[in-house]
């Protein structure tokens, strides 16, 4: 089974690439920036651009039939590396459970100027 998610809730795609694809049991999430859906306004800073980009990856995996606990592995993708501690602790209150594998690099640029970006991995088991 392969099959594109798209979830309404989420800011829409901004080039030739879905929401995710459901392979199997498992999900492939693209990569999503800290955008409000309802205004399609980046978040202001890293804090709420990490907020909000965390918020869009719940409701990608709800559209799944998925939650965080169902995260095996994500990547995360930085301006700067610099605000690492501030995204963990963002990041440690939505996976407050059992936190997935974790990649986090400093990149030369993101998509709309971005400072936060994460994709994922999730298995339905």
């Amino acid at each position: 089974m392969n099959k594109t998610i798209t979830a309404a809730g989420a800011p829409a795609a901004s080039g030739p690439y879905c929401h995710a694809k459901l392979a199997g049991n498992m999900l492939f999430i693209s990569g999503q920036l800290g955008v409000d859906p309802a205004t399609g306004a980046m978040g202001k800073d890293v804090s709420e651009q990490a907020t909000l980009a965390l918020k869009n990856l719940g409701v990608i995996l709800k559209a799944a039939d998925m939650d965080y606990t169902d995260v095996v592995k994500t990547t995360v993708f930085l301006a700067d590396i610099n605000d690492f501690a501030t995204i963990n602790a963002i990041y440690a209150d939505v996976f407050n459970t059992e936190a997935p594998a974790r990649s986090c690099f400093q990149v030369a640029n993101l998509p709309k100027a971005a400072l936060f970006e994460i994709e994922a991995i999730a298995v339905k088991g």
